[in-house]
């Protein structure tokens, strides 16, 4: 079984563009989505597809299974999203020995942007870039589950700095 372990951050000013290593478009829905569980459908650039599973309401911590499945099933399970479907484009950085991945939104989140940095343990502690803004780890808010399952919140797009 996989752990993610991660931190999730508001991003606040654009220099990270600068060092990006690499960038996907994704959809993702969720089929499924309870307060300690949740089934997501991920497609990337329109090829390749994923259903994710995850299971626990940790702040930092909880366990997850990944598995690759056909993109036509994925775009066909969509149809059945609980609320919507959220797009995006994920930017991978790397910052001081870790991946950042940030997440430029598009559709009603459009303007959100959030950087999130897997770790290996909890007792990791990445060294935090300049372009990051408040720290929203455990902010359900902020949770791509969240965004696609519930009515949109505009006002979200701009707490960006604070």
């Amino acid at each position: 079984m996989a752990k993610e372990i991660e931190r999730k951050f508001l991003v606040r000013a654009d220099s990270w563009k600068e060092s990006v290593t690499s960038q996907t478009r994704m959809k993702q829905a969720y089929i499924a989505a309870e307060s300690d569980r949740s089934v997501r459908i991920r497609t990337r650039n329109d090829e390749t597809a994923q259903l994710t599973i995850k299971f626990g309401s940790g702040i930092l911590v909880r366990d997850e299974f990944e598995y690759q499945i056909p993109h036509a099933d994925a775009v066909e399970m969509m149809a059945f999203a609980n609320g919507s479907v959220i797009e995006k484009t994920r930017h991978t950085v790397d910052y001081e020995g870790f991946t950042w991945e940030i997440d430029v939104f598009a559709g009603v989140y459009r303007g959100l942007v959030i950087a999130e940095v897997e770790m290996a343990s909890e007792q990791d502690n990445p060294a935090l870039p300049d372009w990051l803004g408040r720290e929203v780890t455990g902010d359900t808010r902020y949770s791509n589950q969240t965004l696609a399952t519930q009515r949109p919140r505009p006002e979200l797009v701009h707490a960006i700095s604070h």
